[in-house]
């Protein structure tokens, strides 16, 4: 975690707003590009509701989630089950929950083991086992003061439904809470991940448009940058002080990407303190941590990409809105008068939607791409320069 987190105000506000909803109508994706953040303003949500009376579940949603229903449905339930456990049952009381003190005889835990077998014994398809789940603890949770519970996944963009074997798990997440959320348990998704992450889920359900409130997280501006950068160095102890030249060589250089600032900020820290401990100059070592950026960061994305994808991707570093969206007769058209060997707009597609696989470009719900990586454009550009 940043000692600062700088910009991400109205992005909290929103949250708050959400949760003092009376009936769950909006969800909330967070969304942006690796390096703008979302991660860190999960982390600080967190707290927020926990504060406001929620409890919060979650984790990072990986590939395997995706494998089948089964797997989704038992990530739910081991999640929710972290803030069951500390809740009992009186044995026999099952079909009229209430709680007993711990010390009562004859409790029965409500843990993992034990909303496992509420699944298991639900007829049904997952979705329905899944409900039945949910009702459950809610209706438990309910005679306590929580107001409800947040599912908090980071990295939800590898969710997705496989119509090939007939396995369906996003769909089913968004069934399960679209379903419990009308019957009024205070039940919230936070889905966090990249900008493929909102239109899989409106291509898997529609009604996607009208149950999630999509917040982008975008690179910081000049007044929130400054902020970044200056106020963790800030406390009067510390030996470090930026000049306004500094700060806008930093804030330059990172253009505006938290993580950026917070990479070059760090690497500016430990030079520094060093530099002043041999009673050298200071200044701010641009080639150096770019060149450290470059193999830190970029390099093994780089890697990736086959020889014909380079020249591609070279290609759209040379356009002139190379950091923002691109089309592909854009591409090819600036192929044509820049290599011996031009793409063909079939060609550019196909390529298009392998390096989307690789985490290189994404495309968006207008038909348009732009880089997955933060000023990938700058390195590359640097590499045919070398």
């Amino acid at each position: 975690m940043p000692p600062y987190l700088a910009g991400r105000e109205a992005e909290e506000r929103e949250f708050r707003r959400l949760l003092r909803q009376d009936t769950i109508l909006e969800n909330l994706i967070l969304t942006g590009l690796r390096g703008v953040g979302k991660t860190v303003l999960l982390e600080k949500l967190k707290p927020i509701a926990i504060e406001a009376g929620w409890l919060w579940v979650g984790t990072d949603l990986s590939e395997t989630t995706s494998v089948s229903e089964s797997n989704l449905a038992t990530r739910i339930i081991t999640d929710l089950s972290v803030v069951t456990s500390a809740l009992t049952l009186a044995v026999g009381q099952a079909s009229n929950p209430g709680f007993t003190s711990v010390d009562t005889p004859l409790v029965q835990p409500v843990n993992y083991a034990y909303l496992n077998r509420i699944y298991e014994e639900t007829p049904g398809l997952v979705v329905d086992k899944l409900k039945q789940v949910l009702e459950f603890v809610w209706s438990l949770l309910k005679q306590t003061d929580r107001k409800g519970v947040i599912f908090a996944y980071d990295e939800a963009q590898n969710l997705a439904d496989n119509a090939s074997k007939e396995q369906f798990p996003l769909s089913v997440l968004l069934d399960t809470f679209q379903s419990i959320q009308r019957k009024g348990v205070p039940f919230m998704l936070v889905l966090v991940g990249l900008p493929t992450l909102f239109p899989k889920l409106v291509e898997a359900r529609t009604y996607s448009e009208r149950m999630f409130r999509v917040v982008a997280l975008a690179q910081l501006n000049d007044k929130d940058r400054r902020d970044a950068i200056v106020k963790p160095v800030a406390d009067s102890k510390c030996p470090i002080k930026f000049s306004d030249t500094s700060v806008e060589i930093i804030a330059d250089l990172s253009g505006g990407y938290p993580y950026f600032i917070q990479f070059i900020c760090r690497e500016v820290y430990d030079i520094w303190i060093q530099r002043m401990h041999d009673g050298a100059e200071t200044a701010i070592p641009v080639d150096e941590i770019t060149r450290k950026l470059d193999t830190d960061f970029f390099a093994g994305r780089w890697a990736r990409a086959t020889d014909r994808q380079r020249e591609l991707l070279y290609v759209i570093a040379l356009l002139e809105n190379s950091s923002g969206e691109f089309a592909v007769h854009e591409v090819v058209e600036t192929s044509e008068s820049l290599l011996e060997k031009g793409f063909g707009n079939s060609h550019v597609s196909q390529m298009l939607v392998s390096l989307a696989n690789s985490g290189l470009v994404y495309k968006n719900r207008h038909g348009k791409y732009s880089f997955a990586v933060p000023l990938m454009d700058g390195f590359i550009r640097r590499q045919y320069a070398s």
